[in-house]
């Protein structure tokens, strides 16, 4: 185990199993255009989306679903540390929350879920990887199913995935009564196809979708682009 540090006097407890990479900070700021009372992250892993909202005052409280105990006991020591009243990391299976959490109350639910769906792709080595990765525990559907339940009418869905699951995300979420509003692509540098796209519903909405211009990880030179270092903020020498 050791402590990341992501600016502002706040640091995350991280160990090799559990970490979090660029697709997580990048859902964060997406999801944090506006601040909110409520916010659930599924899959919450170390609980990096959540501090990054909280360390930003984008949200007032904050749960974390996740199913390894690992994990949620290195979230558990990183709100301790760091955010006690206003971080809550739950040890649940995101299929089963009637009961752990609060249903139509949630102003805002994340989640960075398994990329590969169930039966495609090359099984990662290790059986956390599997789980991370793959949808072995828990589908796009379930996700998806999920947050329809904890969101409030308006309450926003944000996820990342690979552009190619963009079809279902936008199916998936019109069946679970969420609306597709914003949608944003992230590419490595000009000219390469993205290979992240960022998805944000709401429940109850209107149809209606802004596709927002698309964010570029480098830049011409290949340096970390201004929108990056901006994203990266006071925490970016800790994390590159």
């Amino acid at each position: 185990m050791n402590r990341q540090p992501l600016g502002k006097g706040y640091f995350i407890n991280v160990s090799k199993n559990h970490t979090f990479g660029t697709d997580a900070v990048l859902l964060a700021d997406f999801a944090g255009v506006k601040k909110v009372k409520t916010h659930c992250d599924l899959g919450a892993g170390c609980g990096i989306i959540s501090m990054l909202l909280l360390k930003n005052q984008k949200v007032q409280k904050s749960f974390g679903v996740e199913i390894s105990r690992e994990a949620v006991d290195l979230a558990q020591q990183t709100a301790n540390e760091f955010a006690k009243d206003s971080f809550f990391p739950l040890c649940a299976d995101l299929r089963a929350l009637k009961g752990v959490l609060p249903f139509g109350e949630a102003d805002l639910v994340t989640c960075n879920p398994p990329y590969k769906a169930s039966g495609s792709g090359i099984l990662s080595s290790g059986d956390r990887d599997i789980v991370a990765r793959h949808e072995t525990m828990c589908t796009l559907e379930d996700v998806i199913s999920a947050a329809s339940h904890l969101l409030k009418s308006s309450g926003r869905l944000c996820i990342c995935q690979r552009p190619e699951r963009l079809a279902d995300i936008i199916c998936l979420m019109r069946q679970y009564k969420l609306e597709v509003k914003r949608v944003r692509t992230v590419s490595k540098k000009v000219g390469e196809e993205p290979w992240l796209v960022l998805v944000e519903g709401r429940r109850d909405a209107k149809s209606g979708v802004r596709i927002l211009p698309p964010l570029f990880v480098y830049d011409e030179n290949g340096n970390l682009s201004s929108e990056m270092l901006q994203i990266y903020g006071d925490y970016k020498e800790g994390y590159l």
